[in-house]
């Protein structure tokens, strides 16, 4: 399939199985899968929805779902060993969506042999899609993201996170950091865009950093650790930061780890 084919596979989730559920869930459509973490039957028909398109185009692939993962957490481990997988995050920031909030996404990336090749967001009630391929660029609804152009001066960077502990004790030597939006969907665009400068979070699930992380490495930013080793889709343990200047890595990296450990 064509980019803009699978784009239109992420509009067609969201017309036909999110946006009906939009601010009219029933009690019985939401429940947790562990404490604070949400999940609704439009997140479960959705990534239904893409995982049936996605293995009919791609019947070798390898389909890394969210809800997927909860039902199986075997799934990253056999996705890991993938020549090629697809990520899915079929509602990204569902607290979001469950409490009216416009700031939720639709997100799906593409990785071959260990590398993010395609990637897309679609904001549905925002109208805009994001789409980004490796060395070719990133775009928003059709128009070209430009270079970004962050502050030379590290303590100047603007950053935000999700991470309690961090908004709660600022590191030193650093712009102080605001809170996100609490959707990937909705934080790396806004980084992309040049809103903000860097990210950084604690949980390090695929589906939530491999599609922002292409869409900002196309406009100059890079993801690692905060030690600087890259983030790979096959390794899990805390902490992905991504920031809009590669120099600026080391030293908003460090500066974390003084606060997180």
């Amino acid at each position: 399939m064509d980019t803009e084919e699978i784009l239109d596979l992420l509009k067609q989730a969201a017309e036909d199985v999110i946006l009906p559920r939009f601010r009219a869930l029933d009690a019985d459509e939401v429940r947790e899968k562990e404490p604070g973490d949400l999940v609704t039957v439009a997140d479960r028909d959705a990534e239904v929805f893409l995982t049936k398109e996605l293995q009919a185009a791609y019947p070798e692939a390898t389909i890394l779902g969210e809800e997927a993962t909860a039902i199986d957490p075997r799934v990253p481990e056999r996705a890991s060993q993938a020549s090629h997988v697809f990520t899915i995050d079929p509602v990204d920031g569902t607290r979001n969506f469950v409490e009216g909030s416009p700031d939720y996404a639709v997100m799906v990336a593409e990785v071959r042999a260990g590398r993010t090749v395609r990637s897309w967001i679609y904001q549905p009630q925002h109208q805009r899609s994001y789409i980004a391929e490796a060395g070719a660029g990133a775009w928003c609804n059709g128009e070209r993201l430009s270079p970004l152009q962050p502050a030379d001066d590290v303590a100047k960077l603007r950053g935000a996170t999700s991470n309690r502990k961090l908004l709660g004790n600022q590191p030193e030597g650093l712009a102080e950091l605001r809170e996100a939006w609490w959707s990937c969907g909705i934080d790396y665009p806004r980084l992309a865009t040049g809103e903000i400068d860097y990210l950084v979070y604690k949980n390090d699930w695929p589906w939530d950093h491999v599609p922002g992380s292409l869409l900002v490495s196309e406009v100059g930013g890079t993801t690692a650790r905060l030690d600087g080793s890259p983030y790979e889709i096959g390794t899990r343990r805390p902490w992905v930061l991504t920031t809009a200047a590669p120099e600026a890595l080391r030293p908003v990296g460090e500066a974390i780890a003084t606060v997180v450990g």
